[in-house]
């Protein structure tokens, strides 16, 4: 019965860190929902441009990859998404840490509830 009482603390901080990380992570996210809002309507009102241009006559563009303003987009882009595969992979391993932690949580309330019936 000890067990149990020093087992509490123990799940009462696994729940407050879980509690700690959906409200650092629903930030976290609401930024890059922004910022995808963003880049997608950029992208979604570029490919349109794209699609117009043959209609109002022009068949052939030349991209200049050394253009600076072209650079600086294929940066933040780049950047976006490696911050996103940042929170991406840091959301992942707090996720399997606690699948692991409620999976031993639901041991000891199957333990528990052994004893008690």
């Amino acid at each position: 019965m000890s067990d149990d009482k020093e087992k509490g603390p123990q799940i009462i901080g696994v729940h407050q860190e879980l509690v700690s990380h959906v409200e650092q992570g629903t930030g976290r996210i609401r930024i890059l929902s922004m910022v995808t809002i963003v880049v997608a309507a950029f992208l979604a009102v570029s490919y349109v441009y794209q699609l117009v241009l043959p209609l109002a006559g022009t068949t052939l563009v030349t991209v200049n990859l050394a253009d600076p303003a072209n650079v600086a987009v294929e940066l933040v882009v780049l950047v976006l998404a490696l911050v996103w595969l940042y929170v991406g992979v840091g959301d992942l391993r707090f996720s399997s840490r606690l699948k692991r932690d409620i999976g031993k949580a639901r041991e000891k309330e199957g333990e528990i509830a052994g004893r008690i019936s």
